[in-house]
């Protein structure tokens, strides 16, 4: 499918950010958006005192007492006026009460009729100001609906406007909604989220987005305690991302694979289901590169996809999304399993970061074999061992990646100088030290290895110093 019609479909998305979404009506902000509709405003006292003008008050008068047909008609002959009531009332109006209820009957508006979104565009346009300065100037409020209400105004106006959000603007933007979605006991962060699921659906967007360490941050938030809402609405937003190609391999670096398949494993919800199912499918169909398809493939393996795939053909599901992709996976999953040499098994299993005792590890003709190909781009594989014997908590891995290191040592002529020269002695030392007797022995005949000099000599031709 053509990009333009990639965007095309996903721009046409529903954004679930509507009143009548009934996730999105019990979301914290909904809830206190319709307590605020209830509010009374005294716009003649604003008037009195000069803080709005004659005009800004008979706009947002009539503007309230209006709806259905007499609002378009209002709409389509004040174009201008609306724009201009509405910016100088959030310019002029500092009351929190009285900036929520102005930025709620906005998205209202906008909410209504997306083409509305032109009126505040044509306006700033017209003359010559920046439309996004008033909104993003509001997301340094300290009051969180004021916030978040102005952020969904701000992704209204980015997605669905003639011209799109660029620039320093954009990565404010951008930024600032990342940051919400890692703010500990964030209550809005399905608005957030939300907002994130429109902006991503635009290319130009996500690879700002990904640009700036996005995919790290939905990653770290995903592989966390969260609720089944925010699990479908930032994998949502990975599924968008997959849309773009050379994000994948992004999604990759970050583990995303492992992260959606223990998701998929306990998840109880169907909605949360079919999206991991949808990144997956698009992370095998997306990516022109025939290695990375492969390695995603073994990836998922690992990840237990495949049986919990095996899991999910038993039940009867009401949506054909979903057993299309539990099909086309379960395929595809099933072929690459077909050709998998034991290193092609033992690199993915080594980038995932999920070292265990699979059978590669303990297997004599593995290392004979295959010891010299851990040399490989720069050393990839022997980096990513040293960096999980430094980083990981996990005392199988460090186990695991213990006696890697050793048996590498044992079955490559320049082992010991390597390891020592990426900092792999000094991290497997360290572990003689740790807490946990498995990490402890397994580091102990590690450094035995790495102190006995031309180990691999003695071994294969049984030579001695």
């Amino acid at each position: 499918m053509p990009d333009s019609k990639i965007n095309s479909m996903l721009m046409k998305l529903p954004d679930e950010t509507g009143k009548g979404d009934v996730m999105a009506a019990t979301s914290v902000l909904q809830q206190r958006a319709n307590e605020i509709r209830n509010n009374s405003i005294n716009w003649q006292s604003y008037l009195q005192s000069q803080m709005i003008g004659d005009d800004d008050y008979r706009f947002i008068t009539e503007f309230l007492s209006s709806d259905g047909s007499k609002r378009d008609s209002l709409l389509q002959d004040q174009r201008s006026q609306c724009a201009k009531t509405f910016l100088s009332l959030l310019e002029h109006i500092s009351k929190d009460q009285t900036v929520q209820y102005i930025l709620t009957i906005i998205d209202d508006m906008l909410q209504e009729d997306m083409n509305r979104v032109e009126i505040i565009r044509e306006y700033a346009k017209k003359k010559r100001e920046n439309v996004w300065s008033p909104f993003l100037n509001l997301l340094n409020r300290p009051d969180g609906f004021i916030q978040n209400m102005t952020s969904r105004i701000i992704a209204k106006l980015a997605c669905w406007s003639r011209d799109p959000m660029e620039g320093s603007d954009l990565t404010f933007y951008l930024t600032w909604l990342k940051d919400q979605l890692q703010t500990p006991g964030n209550e809005y962060i399905q608005t957030t989220a939300r907002c994130l699921q429109m902006m991503l659906r635009d290319e130009k967007y996500r690879l700002v987005f990904a640009g700036m360490e996005g995919v790290s941050v939905l990653a770290n938030i995903l592989s966390g305690r969260i609720n089944f809402q925010i699990q479908y609405q930032l994998s949502f937003c990975l599924w968008v991302m997959t849309f773009s190609p050379q994000l994948v391999e992004q999604m990759n670096k970050h583990k995303i694979i492992p992260i959606l398949g223990d998701i998929l494993n306990d998840s109880v919800k169907d909605k949360v289901t079919r999206i991991i199912l949808a990144v997956f499918r698009n992370m095998i169909e997306k990516p022109e590169d025939a290695a990375m398809v492969k390695e995603n493939c073994v990836a998922m393996v690992q990840a237990k996809v495949l049986k919990q795939l095996s899991i999910l053909q038993q039940h009867k599901f009401d949506d054909e999304d979903i057993m299309a992709d539990i099909e086309f996976l379960t395929e595809k999953l099933l072929a690459s399993i077909q050709d998998l040499s034991s290193f092609d098994e033992y690199s993915t299993e080594v980038k995932s970061g999920r070292l265990e005792w699979s059978p590669v590890h303990k297997s004599e003709r593995f290392w004979r074999e295959n010891a010299p190909r851990l040399t490989e781009k720069n050393y990839e594989l022997l980096k990513m061992l040293v960096h999980l014997l430094e980083t990981s908590r996990d005392t199988l891995v460090l186990a695991v990646a213990s006696y890697d290191i050793g048996e590498f040592v044992r079955h490559y002529p320049r082992g010991k100088s390597i390891i020592e020269q990426l900092g792999g002695k000094q991290m497997v030392m360290q572990l003689l030290a740790h807490e946990d007797p498995n990490v402890r022995y397994e580091a102990l005949l590690a450094v035995q290895k790495l102190m006995v000099h031309n180990w691999y000599v003695k071994i294969n031709r049984g030579t001695t110093d």
